[in-house]
């Protein structure tokens, strides 16, 4: 499928996107356990692949579902639970990597930028400039990246270790917390990978390519189902939209995780959902810059206030003993929390 194909796919109506979903599933599932003498399991989070487990459910395709459920909000949990997922153990709780690695901030690439700019002295020097100022230098042909490149916005916070790179800046010294991009790969993805290694078995994930993000790009260009040397997947929703999830989840009387609220009807018959629109890791940070109030920590505050406590204020500790948590970061990135 080329680019072109997949976006025309995304402008087909609901009921043949749903349509195309069941036969992209099933196609996923006869390919893996015949040719592929495999096995398959559904990698479930937050609502959207809580949505997809109930679809392959519905359609015939009942396999083995798994989530690091410890990781998600509370109620995510507890569908979980409902639908009988199975819990994996992260590699490394939220409190280590927050104190060991570092906060996961602006995005996940921005903060592999941002973990580099606050090493002084650190490796990749070449690299470094190319954040600082988007010169690639001799290894890049000596071309100008803004695609590597950090934002001013973000240099002026987190590049005090490399100020002399950009002297027209007013940069802010380095900020006394961490920042990391890893959070993920520990928690989540490392640990789901060795379960599909050790069972022999091949995901389908709740993706959709209108989500944005670094996703979006490897889902037009690689299509619902991908066999690959390295990674084989099925991403049954990848040409929906978040109206099409939320119909599906309508049609199927989906459980809604009360993070989300209800989903309800605006005059213009948009579907949207009450209170988040996506949930996550109970300590993830990534794009709280861009949210509005009441934004993801205020949710957890009104739903887990003593939890709320413990990663705004006390999660981690300075070597002088002094605690922190998520607080002080939001401050310096000026999110307003309290």
């Amino acid at each position: 499928m080329t680019i072109d194909e997949f976006k025309l796919k995304q402008n087909l109506p609901y009921e043949a996107k749903v349509r195309h979903a069941e036969i992209r599933a099933w196609e996923f599932y006869n390919k893996v356990y015949g040719d592929l003498n495999a096995t398959c399991h559904v990698s479930v989070g937050g609502l959207d692949s809580i949505t997809l487990l109930v679809f392959l459910r519905n359609i015939g395709i009942d396999v083995p579902a798994i989530s690091v459920s410890i990781l998600e909000d509370r109620g995510n949990q507890e569908i979980h639970k409902q639908l009988g997922v199975t819990s994996i153990k992260p590699y490394m709780s939220k409190t280590q990597v927050l104190n060991q690695l570092g906060f996961p901030v602006v995005s996940k690439a921005k903060a592999n930028k941002i973990s580099y700019l606050l090493q002084p002295n650190a490796d990749k020097q070449t690299f470094i400039h190319a954040i600082m100022t988007g010169d690639m230098g001799e290894q890049g042909g000596f071309k100008h990246s803004d695609r590597i490149k950090l934002q001013d916005k973000w240099i002026k916070l987190f590049g005090g270790n490399y100020a002399h790179m950009r002297p027209d800046l007013d940069i802010r010294p380095v900020p006394n917390f961490k920042v990391s991009s890893k959070c993920c790969y520990y928690m989540k993805e490392k640990p789901c990978d060795d379960w599909a290694k050790e069972h022999n078995s091949y995901p389908y994930l709740g993706l959709m390519a209108s989500e944005g993000g670094q996703r979006e790009m490897a889902l037009m260009k690689n299509g619902c189902n991908y066999y690959g040397k390295t990674t084989t997947r099925s991403c049954p929703f990848a040409i929906f939209t978040r109206q099409d999830l939320l119909q599906l989840a309508l049609d199927l009387n989906v459980p809604v995780p009360r993070a989300y609220g209800e989903i309800k009807r605006k005059e213009n018959g948009e579907l949207y959902t009450t209170r988040a629109q996506r949930t996550g890791c109970s300590m993830c940070g990534f794009g709280i810059h861009m949210e509005q109030r009441p934004h993801r920590f205020d949710r957890l505050r009104e739903d887990n206030p003593a939890e709320w406590e413990y990663w705004m204020k006390r999660c981690c500790k300075d070597e002088d003993g002094t605690v922190y948590g998520w607080g002080r970061v939001l401050d310096f990135i000026g999110v307003e929390w309290r």
